[in-house]
Order: structure tokens, then sequence, then C-alpha cells
């Protein structure tokens, strides 16, 4: 008599799956949301700014351009710094990891830090996510020339701004805090070797998508 657990044996060898662990599916699943988020976000903003039928403020008017493109490359090269630290662990390299992994956490940090000046700059100025405030620089740039400081459209202008890109760097400042987890918990002693270094693949991923969203933002928000 065949027994119960000759029953339920696979007559076969069981296939592999798909080549991806838990961590790294989720990771997946989790930027798939996001990129639902950010769509809804980008599009509304699209919408808005291109269905008024009043002025939008001119980006180099309002915003210091030069500042955020150099900001923007500086998150650039955390991304590559990321890829650094990938390709380290992935040789076994311990220091290597380490080093590239603590540049892309300082990268990281000072691209917060940079955004939190803007901001701190455009408010001294007047720009808020409601009104240009009364009396402010940027009142009085907007009262000499409403069209290219879009006066009609200030609280507008003001919220998509502050709404997306705070948004963005709140994603950023996830990121540094999962990366300062990593970077002390897991890499400074030792835990990661070349043959398991899921932490670094999966932040990876999260970092790459994180830059590339802040270059989508920055092409639509200060330069078009």
């Amino acid at each position: 008599m065949t027994h119960v657990t000759d029953l339920m044996r696979p007559p076969f060898p069981a296939e592999r799956g798909v080549e991806s662990y838990n961590l790294k599916l989720g990771m997946w699943v989790f930027l798939a949301s996001e990129v639902m988020f950010f769509t809804g976000l980008i599009g509304s903003y699209i919408i808005l700014r291109f269905g008024v039928s009043e002025p939008w403020a001119a980006p180099n008017a309002v915003l210091n351009v030069p500042l955020t493109a150099a900001n923007t490359f500086l998150l650039i090269c955390s991304s590559v710094s990321m890829v650094k630290a990938f390709a380290a662990i992935s040789d076994g390299d311990q220091k290597g990891l380490k080093f590239w992994l603590l540049m892309t956490i300082l990268m990281g940090a000072a691209f917060v830090g940079v955004q939190i000046f803007e901001y701190t700059k455009l408010i001294q100025h007047g720009f808020t996510a409601a009104v240009f405030l009364e009396g402010s620089l940027m009142a009085e740039h907007a009262l000499a020339d409403p069209v290219k400081y879009g006066a009609a459209t200030a609280g507008l202008y003001g919220s998509t701004f502050f709404i997306m890109t705070g948004f963005h760097g709140f994603h950023v400042t996830c990121g540094v805090v999962s990366m300062l987890y990593l970077f002390f918990k897991k890499a400074l002693p030792g835990k990661y070797s070349q043959h398991d270094y899921r932490g670094i693949e999966t932040i990876g991923l999260y970092w790459h998508f994180v830059d590339l969203v802040w270059i989508i933002l920055f092409t639509i928000v200060y330069l078009i």
C-alpha cells in the first residue's frame, strides 16, 4: 500500500522560481505603488499649470535654478556612489562598501540640507504654499511684473511646488535614514559578504528610483 508521504511527494523535481527574493520583490512592488503616486502628483501639476488661463510664474524668476541644478548633480553623484557600493560588496570588498555607502549617505543628506536652505530662502522672500506674503520681496516683484511672477496663480504655483518637492525630499530623507541603519548595523560590523548583500541591493533600487523621480521633477518644475 502506498504510504501517505509518497502521495504528497511531487512526481518531478520542482522547477526553479523567479530569480528574486522576498526583500527585492517587496521593494519592486513598493516602487510600483510609488510610480503611481508620483505620476498622480506630476500629472496634476501638468494639468493645473497648462490648464489655467492665467500666466504661470517663470521658474527662473522665483526659484534658484543654478542652486538646484548643482543639488541635482549631487543627487546623481550619490546614485553613482550607490552603484560603486553595490559593485564593491559584489566583489567582497568590505572597505569599498563602507566608503561608497558613506559617500552616498553624505551626499543624500547634503541634498536634503540644500533643499531645506532653498525652502528657507523662498519663504523669507515671501514665496509660500498659499500666496506671496504681503510686503515681501516676492510680492513687490509680482506687483511690478504680474505676468513674469504669475501673481494670479501664486497660490496654485506655491502649493504644487511645495507638495511635489516636499514629498520627494521626504523620500530622500527616508532613504538616508535607511542607509544609516544599514551602515551602522550591517556594513560597519562586516555582516555583508560577497554572497549576501541583499540589503544593499534593495536600498539601491529605492535610491535609484528617488534619483530618477527628481530628474523628472527638476525638469518640469525648474526648467520648463
